[in-house]
């Protein structure tokens, strides 16, 4: 019975390396010990963000990490295997920390320009960020992005299409009012307030919070009997590079670096 009790008691929330605290969310350089199997020490070298702190039963600490650079990051900060990898404390070189970002695309591609923040997602992605920077194209998944924002992100734009105006096409940055957002829990729903509800209910926010977004010219309705429009209207299509530009500006003026020509 000690054995559990102790397995189930929480592990330590940092721990000392090289005078540093690395706890959740700190950026450390892999250093594998020399007689590392291969996989580990094929990772030497690379940048990484601690996602936990681990303890068995004899008190030994292992750091849970997932690549800075790793594409799929998400699905290793989820749990994934081949994503998430363990260290010892021994074993990594601290890094000086930086602001995390989290740059979110919602939104359904069979549904015209409401597939807006899945391109510019997309987009994002292929350009050179900064670190602590991360793209993440959440499309229709509203539960993930939820949970994705428990972890202590500085700050998370979410990437989104906005009521229309009559000015389809035209950006629009906006800081919404946390605890304004709508109450009711939707597990499906990807409206932003929504997602920020649920994120609230599950008991953390982002220090700070955006949404870019964009007005849509032709969005098919939710009925499934509605035609599929699988194209963003030119004039969200023209948008969309304008919205990575924006967000290049906005996540190197969050970082402090200058933006790549």
């Amino acid at each position: 019975m000690d054995f559990w009790s102790d397995m189930a008691k929480p592990g330590p929330q940092s721990v000392g390396v090289a005078g540093v605290r690395i706890g959740r969310g700190s950026r450390v350089r892999l250093r594998p010990r020399a007689n590392a199997d291969a996989l580990d020490a094929l990772l030497a070298g690379r940048v990484a963000v601690v996602q936990g702190l681990d303890q068995d039963e004899t008190g030994a600490v292992r750091l849970a990490v997932t690549l800075e650079d790793d594409p799929g990051r998400d699905l290793g900060d989820a749990r994934q295997p081949g994503h998430r990898f363990f260290f010892a404390p021994e074993e990594v070189e601290p890094l000086p920390a930086v602001r995390r970002i989290l740059v979110a695309g919602i939104g359904n591609v069979f549904l015209g320009d409401d597939g807006f923040g899945v391109a510019v997602a997309h987009r994002l992605a292929e350009r050179p960020l900064p670190p602590g920077v991360l793209v993440v194209d959440y499309g229709i998944r509203g539960l993930d992005l939820a949970y994705a924002l428990q972890d202590e992100w500085d700050v998370a734009i979410l990437v989104d299409t906005v009521p229309p105006r009559g000015s389809p096409g035209t950006l629009h940055v906006v800081e919404p009012d946390l605890d304004a957002a709508a109450p009711a829990l939707d597990l499906h729903g990807m409206h932003p307030d929504r997602v920020l509800a649920v994120a609230r209910r599950l008991g953390h926010l982002p220090r700070r919070t955006l949404v870019v977004g964009c007005e849509p010219e032709t969005v098919a309705g939710a009925d499934p009997r509605d035609d599929v429009l699988v194209e963003l209207s030119p004039p969200v299509e023209a948008a969309v590079g304008a919205a990575v530009t924006l967000l290049e500006t906005l996540v190197h003026e969050m970082t402090k670096t200058e933006v790549p020509s």
